[in-house]
């Protein structure tokens, strides 16, 4: 008899050579939060733990293609979206969220790198504004992402709003949730803060983490998505997967020269970094 299935994630995401953030982020979080990992690759890039270099989109019908295989053949608990490469890419995932509306859709915007390379032009902001908002159950920029897409139509605007304005403006597009990563505000604490419902929900506070870190944003969308594949309440999911990824973020090694990543398997390991093994029986235990 075979063994009874765990819930599945897909994620719609670029590729990242460095495993840091991405594609592989997304499968790494998945599987340790003990979710089966499901891809369609949107974009192959060129990059390293210091920044991207270069970003190929796929072709849109190649990931229709991919989707609606997978689609067909596995059931899916929970959707994320990453990077998304074009605005082809983004009009043909519209329409294939559309036709599953009652599974949780989350997306993180991404906008730029970590370096600050761009990622996504003027129409891409638009047509996620546009076409994939108003079906997502929750978005998670950072707060650098939630004034310049709240504020897309005003420029000038940007640097001058507060974060419960964005909110506000982004929970008009459609979206059911935000959760507005601080990690760029100049504060002692990095404070996160979730919206819902015309109103904030609750801010989360956590202590800074000293260094820069590639794929945090990655990593705590695909958390929340992971956790609510698992049953976890908006809330729930949130709080937990904060928690998660802090410790990612705490556990994070460099191994590069650049930016440090997140260790998505910091439970598997002892302070020295070997794999904690429960002796011979070939478990292998989690904290």
């Amino acid at each position: 008899m075979a063994n009874q299935a765990p819930p599945t994630v897909l994620t719609f995401a670029g590729t990242d050579p460095s495993g840091g953030a991405g594609l592989q982020a997304d499968i790494l979080t998945f599987a340790s939060i003990g979710c089966h990992p499901l891809s369609v690759v949107t974009a192959t890039t060129v990059q390293d733990t210091r920044g991207v270099d270069g970003v190929l989109a796929m072709d849109a019908d190649w990931v229709n293609d991919q989707a609606r295989a997978i689609l067909e053949d596995v059931q899916v608990s929970a959707f994320k979206l990453g990077l998304l490469g074009s605005v082809e890419n983004i009009a043909v995932i519209a329409e294939i969220m559309a036709d599953y509306p009652d599974i949780p859709l989350l997306i993180d915007p991404i906008l730029t790198s970590g370096r600050g390379d761009d990622l996504s032009n003027d129409d891409m902001m638009d047509a996620m504004i546009e076409l994939l908002f108003p079906q997502a159950t929750l978005i998670t920029p950072n707060s650098l992402e939630a004034r310049r897409l709240a504020f897309a139509d005003a420029d000038d605007e940007v640097a001058l709003t507060s974060l419960d304005e964005a909110a506000a403006r982004l929970l008009e597009m459609g979206s059911e949730y935000v959760l507005i990563t601080g990690t760029h505000e100049r504060s002692l604490e990095v404070t996160n803060t979730l919206y819902g419902e015309s109103k904030l929900i609750k801010a989360y506070k956590w202590e800074r983490l000293v260094g820069s870190y590639h794929g945090s944003g990655c990593t705590l969308t695909s958390a929340i998505a992971a956790c609510m594949a698992h049953g976890l309440s908006m809330e729930e999911a949130v709080m937990e997967a904060q928690e998660y990824t802090w410790q990612t973020l705490k556990n994070a090694f460099r191994p590069g020269m650049g930016q440090f990543i997140p260790d998505r398997m910091f439970w598997a390991r002892d302070e020295e970094g070997a794999v904690v093994n429960s002796g011979g029986d070939g478990n292998v235990k989690t904290h």
